[in-house]
């Protein structure tokens, strides 16, 4: 009775020792192909939080990766990935983001793949409602931390230690890695003098390593399972047409697809706010993503980037001014983002897409936050233009 009861148990601790011993090459082999190629558009949270999948991207020359939050996953026909599929120019797009990936979360991501962004061109889609007074919180930071990100960077010895430090100090603050005793406590070694928590690290550091080596193996299992396709509006209708004639196009598509309110937010998203927009008319006077912790984040970003010797295009995205208007958010409050931004970036020598200026753009955005039909239209071209002359 105790051996069929223990049997099972057993059979299941072996099971999992084996899945751990395997050498990494092994696991390896049985990585599909074609999982990058599949990968570029399915928007997976482990590709993410990973590093197998992302780090062979970045070694092949035909992938030009995109990193944003949210707006990645408006697949229309106009859309990047979409678009460059049928007019293709030397590159594929590689989406790399979901809602919530604020800055500090590619912050980890790019410290993750330091010695692989020399010389590659990339695209950085910013999203205003990231830069919120406080900065990033817990709800946008839980889903998309990754702990072998977390636990890589803790080994990594290709940043400024000073950076470092700081992105370390700033990791700290968060509950996902105060709780976790063993990297709060390589953390707090860095980033204090403090003898004692020099050697607490020392004594945990040997066991970190293994968690790292088992955390790096669950990453490469994950990609041999891979991800879902996500569902895409690939159409010849973008083949060899003209700008004009993509404008007009997204025109149409908009106008068909946004009849019942008047803020040209599309029918399927507003019907889902529809019963709320009375309450949220005046409930966001005084607002500003003018002031926010999110710039010292996104600094990190810039800081990282030009360390690495990367070459990246920022695209500034508005925001739905009628829509804003509406709700009462100051058109000062977004102004004074726009501009801070660009300086920032600009102070970097980087360049900017920037499309603050076409808030009230009908069909630009596709609801009150996320670009789509036009505005994908006016993203391509300065991808296009970007990848040809940089």
């Amino acid at each position: 009775m105790k051996k069929a009861l223990f049997a099972p148990l057993i059979f299941a601790f072996l099971t999992l020792l084996i899945l751990i011993i395997i050498p990494n090459s092994w696991v390896e082999r049985l990585i599909p192909k074609q999982r990058v190629s599949q990968a570029a558009t399915e928007l997976n949270p482990l590709m993410f939080q990973g590093k197998y999948i992302q780090g062979k991207m970045l070694q092949d020359h035909q992938y030009l990766p995109i990193y944003g939050s949210s707006e990645l996953a408006r697949l229309d026909r106009f859309h990047p990935s979409n678009y460059f599929k049928e007019n293709y120019e030397g590159f594929t797009p590689f989406l790399i983001g979901r809602g919530g990936s604020i800055s500090l979360i590619h912050v980890l991501n790019f410290a993750e793949h330091m010695d692989q962004l020399k010389g590659k061109k990339l695209v950085f889609v910013l999203s205003p409602q990231w830069f919120q007074p406080q900065g990033a919180d817990l709800s946008h930071f839980v889903p998309n931390y990754s702990i072998l990100q977390g636990y890589d960077l803790a080994f990594n010895d290709k940043i400024d230690p000073k950076t470092k430090k700081i992105v370390m100090k700033r990791l700290l603050q968060f509950k996902p890695v105060q709780d976790d005793r063993m990297l709060s406590t390589l953390y707090q070694a860095e980033v204090s003098n403090n003898a004692w928590d020099k050697r607490k690290a020392a004594f945990v550091r040997p066991f970190a390593c293994v968690y790292r080596g088992i955390l790096t193996k669950k990453d490469l299992y994950y990609s041999i399972a891979g991800g879902i396709p996500r569902k895409r509006d690939v159409s010849p209708e973008v083949r060899n047409k003209s700008w004009g004639e993509l404008k007009h196009q997204a025109d149409l598509m908009g106008k068909r697809q946004s009849t019942n309110n008047s803020f040209y937010v599309i029918n399927a998203k507003y019907n889902k706010i529809k019963k709320r927009v009375p309450r949220l008319k005046d409930s966001k006077i005084g607002a500003s993503y003018g002031k926010s912790f999110e710039y010292l984040d996104f600094q990190l970003v810039l800081d990282l980037l030009k360390q690495s010797g990367a070459k990246p295009l920022f695209i500034s995205i508005p925001v739905n001014g009628r829509w804003y208007d509406y709700t009462g958010f100051p058109k000062e409050g977004r102004t004074s983002y726009y501009k801070r931004i660009k300086d920032q970036i600009e102070s970097q020598g980087y360049p900017i897409a920037d499309f603050s200026n076409h808030e009230y753009d009908p069909y630009f955005m596709k609801d009150t936050i996320h670009i789509g039909w036009k505005g994908w239209v006016y993203v391509d071209k300065a991808i296009k233009n970007f990848y040809d002359t940089f």
